[in-house]
């Protein structure tokens, strides 16, 4: 049974889409004044929130307690608890010197460039594809193949395109991605037979983002960071903190949880580094006397993010009322009365459908969640595959979250090359609004979803 709004609005159902308009015009604008700021866009979704409140009929008891129920969305959780773990995990490998290995390796191999950056998207994609979890994927390569990439001569916004691109292909592969996982569940189908449907819409889009990353990637002139001498100070001992990279991988394709993995990797990953001589207990965690603070790795693994999870939790906030306002339901009376009884035009609604909520909520699963019931319906009734439904549902959220500048996959990113700028003080950090236009694996797997929907390819009846 359809669930009616539980909220009602001066200015009709609209009105509850206020709070994630408000936001995006307040996100493009800071972007673009070149202030990209978590908290100051954490600012703009309050304020969103609180003008909406004003327009609400009746008691505004309930709408103040919607709040807390978006907060309170399990998809915000997971996101989170995905950023802590790889965020600690990227700094411990930092800190005992797998950015200078890489370097190393790099410059040794003669792999810098464009090569580089074309390699960082498959390695990315590789990542991705097998700890499920893009956004930490971001976190882990944006701190140490993206420093070891501009020292090696490739261009910022490039590699900064590759990493989320490589992010997004394994968020819409991987077994165990949420997204994936969501794209199955919603649509009633087995996940294994997913993944293997649309291994070729994937392969489809990452070949000529390759190609491009390979052939435009390098700087136009060759970053040096000061805290690290080409000539001096990188040695290739760091690359011993692979070993615990390569198990995270392990653990997670034999289907161990993400936390599991990486737990196991920072377990392997500090007494490498101590019995290596790379780092010591003080540099992994030791209490600052002077400062009153516990500092070291795994701290600043943490604290990089704690701006980021509340604005992703007002994130989630602002779309729980959209869906209760009604917002949604509008929406979807409009495509019905659109689709009549075209196949085409259905699988063309559900692709804008789609991509539409993405726009509106930067959280790419928490989008899929709000899209998958629309998108069963539609594909019910017209006896499209659950296996086509679950494609063109989960290929367009997987890309769009890394692409638009207020998305999470794009802001979690920016966020960790603010952290590195300590370390790194000549590292270039690139502003959300420069880099979406790179990500080229995310356009490209848009456009071939929307093309399939479009000719029919790969289309299949229920």
């Amino acid at each position: 049974m359809e669930e009616k709004p539980q909220l009602t609005f001066r200015g009709g159902v609209a009105v509850s889409a206020l709070p994630m308009v408000f936001f995006i015009v307040w996100a493009i604008t800071i972007c673009l004044s070149g202030a990209p700021d978590v908290r100051g866009l954490a600012l703009g979704i309050i304020l969103g929130l609180a003008a909406a409140m004003v327009l609400v009929k009746g008691d505004r008891w309930d709408y103040c307690e919607a709040i807390y129920t978006g907060m309170a969305n399990r998809i915000g959780t997971v996101t989170v608890v995905a950023w802590l773990w790889a965020g600690m995990f990227a700094q411990v490998l930092r800190s005992g010197g797998l950015v200078d290995g890489l370097v190393w390796l790099g410059m040794s191999s003669h792999v810098h460039g464009g090569t580089f950056t074309a390699l960082t998207f498959l390695l990315a994609a590789l990542f991705s594809s097998a700890v499920g979890t893009g956004y930490g994927t971001t976190v882990a390569f944006c701190t140490l193949m993206y420093p070891a990439g501009i020292i090696l001569g490739a261009d910022p916004v490039f590699m900064f395109g590759a990493i989320l691109s490589g992010a997004a292909f394994g968020d819409n592969l991987a077994p165990v991605s949420d997204t994936t996982i969501v794209s199955a569940t919603t649509q009633e189908t087995d996940i294994p037979g997913v993944v293997r449907s649309r291994f070729k819409y994937a392969l489809t889009a990452a070949i000529p983002a390759l190609l491009l990353y390979f052939l435009f990637g390098s700087a136009s002139q060759e970053y040096q960071l000061v805290n690290l001498s080409l000539a001096q100070d990188v040695s290739p001992l760091g690359l011993i903190l692979l070993l615990p990279f390569a198990l995270v991988i392990y653990l997670a394709m034999r289907g161990h949880h993400i936390i599991v993995a990486i737990t196991a990797g920072l377990a392997t990953a500090i007494p490498l580094i101590l019995v290596s001589g790379l780092g010591t207990w003080q540099d992994i965690m030791h209490i600052n006397i002077a400062e009153g603070t516990l500092d070291g790795a795994l701290t600043e693994g943490i604290g990089g993010y704690v701006d980021m999870a509340v604005l992703t939790l007002l994130i989630l906030s602002a779309s729980h009322i959209m869906r209760v306002g009604g917002a949604f339901d509008k929406i979807r009376e409009t495509a019905f009365r659109f689709i009549g009884e075209s196949v085409r035009r259905a699988e063309l609604v559900i692709c804008a459908f789609v991509a539409t909520l993405n726009v509106f909520i930067t959280v790419n699963t928490a989008a899929e969640i709000a899209a998958a019931p629309m998108v069963s319906d539609i594909g019910k009734r017209l006896r499209i595959h659950p296996y086509r439904r679950a494609n063109l549902l989960d290929a367009i959220t997987s890309a769009l979250g890394y692409i638009f500048p207020w998305g999470g996959g794009v802001l979690i990113g920016y966020v960790t090359l603010n952290t590195l700028t300590d370390s790194y003080p000549a590292l270039p950090v690139v502003n959300p609004t420069e880099v979406w236009m790179m990500v080229f694996h995310g356009w490209f797997l848009v456009l071939v979803m929307f093309g399939a929907a479009a000719t029919g390819i790969g289309h299949e009846r229920e």
